[in-house]
C-alpha cells in the first residue's frame, strides 16, 4: 500500500483490506512494542503481546469506529489492555507459585504422588465431560489454557457476559458434584 492517509487507512482496515493492516503494523508496530516493553520489561513477552494486538485488532476490526478516535489511538488501547492481561497472568502466575511454596513449606502436607496427579486430572475430565458443551469449552479454556474470561471471549466470539456466565455455573455444577464424590466416598 502507497502512503495513504489515516482516514483512508482506517476504512480499509475496518473493510478487511490486508494491505492495510500490514500498513498499521509498519507505522504502529514499533510504538506497541516500545509500550509492552516498558510496562512488563520483557522484550519476549513484549513480542507477544505485539503480535496480539495486531492479531485482536485485526479480528476485531468490525469495532472499529472512526466517529470515537483514530486507528492509532484504537490499536494503542487494545495494547494498553493486552499489557494489563499480561500483567493479570503473570501476577496470578505469581501468585500461584507462592501458593504452592507455601502449602509445601508448612510441611504438613506430604507433596501429591504423581498417581494423586493423574487421579485429580481423571475425575476433573470426567466432571467437564458432564457439563453442556459452552461450559465445557470455556472451563478447558480457563484451566488448561490459562485464558482470562475477556480473553476466551475474544478468541470464541462470545459476549463476556455469557463467558462469565458458563464459567460460574459450571464450576457451581462441578463443586455441587465433586462434594457429592467427595461426600460419599468419605463420609
Amino acid at each position: 500500500m502507497t502512503s495513504a492517509s489515516d482516514e483512508q487507512l482506517a476504512h480499509g482496515f475496518a473493510d478487511g483490506d490486508e494491505s492495510c493492516l500490514a500498513e498499521a503494523y509498519r507505522r504502529w508496530g514499533a510504538l506497541v512494542y516500545t509500550v509492552a516493553a516498558r510496562k512488563l520489561g520483557d522484550a519476549e513477552e513484549a513480542k507477544d503481546v505485539t503480535q496480539q494486538v495486531f492479531v485482536g485488532a485485526w479480528r476485531g476490526r468490525k469495532g472499529y469506529d472512526a466517529q470515537r478516535g483514530s486507528l492509532k489511538t484504537w490499536i494503542m488501547g487494545i495494547s494498553h489492555k493486552k499489557v494489563a492481561d499480561a500483567l493479570t497472568r503473570r501476577s496470578r502466575y505469581l501468585r500461584d507459585v507462592e501458593a504452592v511454596t507455601a502449602a509445601s513449606s508448612t510441611g504438613k502436607q506430604e507433596p501429591p504422588t504423581p498417581t494423586d496427579e493423574v487421579l485429580d486430572f481423571v475425575l476433573l475430565e470426567d466432571e467437564l465431560e458432564r457439563l453442556p458443551e459452552q461450559q465445557q469449552t470455556v472451563l478447558r479454556m480457563a484451566f488448561y489454557e490459562d485464558l482470562t474470561q475477556a480473553q476466551i471471549a475474544e478468541r470464541t466470539g462470545l459476549p463476556l457476559g455469557t463467558v462469565k456466565s458458563h464459567t460460574r455455573r459450571g464450576l457451581l455444577r462441578m463443586r455441587d458434584r465433586l462434594e457429592e464424590v467427595d461426600g460419599g466416598t468419605h463420609g
